[in-house]
């Protein structure tokens, strides 16, 4: 008789563990809302940090611009009229996100560029200039970014002055 309880007792423990496995629905669906949540909170972010990583790339070929316009001032006298003749690692006036404008004559006292964003609906525009000041010689440069995503794929105005920037701008630098 004692085998047999033993034999029921094993019967019942196995039958109960058979029970108990995986889970129930009511977990799934909790663990899915759960997902859903975090997910809608951290989507808009990662989103916005994907422009900001675009918009970088306007931000640093402007200054790397300006520099080099100061520079070409400082050593040659004048200006470069194109992006490829400041041997800056530019060979194109257009990247995957962004279309540049270099304006500048030669024996000017001006040297402007702009970023247009070929996405303005997601990313910032950029503009920046060098400018030459009259009466003391100096070079002096401005980066101005528009307040909010560019909205339309024209130019940016480009700086005139060098320590404010055009309306719908800030100053960056």
């Amino acid at each position: 008789m004692k085998t047999e309880l033993k034999a029921k007792f094993i019967q019942q423990i196995l039958s109960k563990k058979k029970d108990s496995e995986g889970f129930t629905l009511i977990e799934l669906l909790v663990v899915i809302i759960i997902i859903g949540i975090l997910s809608a909170i951290a989507l808009p972010s990662f989103i916005n940090q994907a422009a900001k990583a675009k918009q970088t790339e306007a931000k640093t070929t402007i200054s790397s611009v300006n520099k080099a316009q100061q520079t070409q001032r400082i050593e040659n006298g004048a200006f470069a009229t194109s992006i490829t003749s400041l041997q800056i690692g530019l060979t194109a006036t257009r990247t995957a996100n962004y279309d540049y404008t270099l304006t500048a004559t030669a024996t000017g006292s001006t040297a402007t560029i702009s970023a247009s964003a070929l996405d303005p609906t997601s990313l910032r525009g950029y503009s920046g200039a060098v400018i030459i000041s009259a009466p003391t010689g100096d070079a002096p440069s401005i980066i101005c970014q528009t307040t909010g995503v560019q909205t339309n794929t024209t130019a940016p105005t480009v700086p005139n002055n060098p320590t404010a920037c055009p309306s719908g701008m800030v100053i960056l630098s």
